[in-house]
């Protein structure tokens, strides 16, 4: 059975999709591979409470590692999501608020994402579902005065919230 990426499914139905479906799936909430595969193993999860409260656990063991390599599926804040996979298209809807900023704010965005990298030599991660491109932008702002080991723990908090606010959408 293949299922779309891009409809939700029920959670009785992501305990008996078969693994390469479901790995795809999991993948797309976030791309770190100990995890994904912990995911599957829990299943059956029988709810999605069940499924949510196990994959937070899990995410809580990400090594900075994983974290690191699983920011190369995200792209900057403001820049357009390329590819047409589930990830990207959910990138697409998380940033449709920065996509839409104003010249200033876009420009500020840029220099802010700029400045991140040159400070922390990775992207910048915000879960930015349900924040304006201003609130990304003060948060943008405020992080960069982190020190490293305050930071390292918030990208790895943002890319948890980003891969339950994922599983949220995409499992009922």
């Amino acid at each position: 059975m293949t299922v779309p990426l891009s409809t939700p499914v029920v959670v009785h139905v992501f305990d008996r999709l078969d693994d390469a479906d479901a790995r795809a799936l999991v993948t797309s909430w976030a791309a770190v591979p100990r995890w994904v595969e912990a995911v599957l193993a829990g299943r059956p999860f029988g709810t999605v409470g069940a499924l949510t409260a196990a994959a937070d656990r899990l995410a809580r063991t990400w090594t900075d590692a994983e974290v690191e390599a699983a920011l190369a599926e995200h792209p900057r804040i403001g820049d357009r999501p390329v590819g047409d996979g589930a990830a990207a298209t959910a990138s697409r809807l998380e940033q449709a608020a920065s996509a839409g900023a104003d010249v200033a704010t876009a420009a500020a965005l840029r220099q802010g994402n700029a400045d991140y990298e040159a400070r922390f030599d990775r992207v910048f991660l915000v879960r930015a579902a349900g924040r304006t491109a201003d609130q990304v932008l003060a948060e943008l702002r405020r992080r960069l005065g982190n020190d490293d080991d305050t930071e390292r723990t918030e990208v790895a908090d943002q890319l948890r919230e980003i891969a339950l606010l994922r599983l949220a959408r995409s499992v009922a």
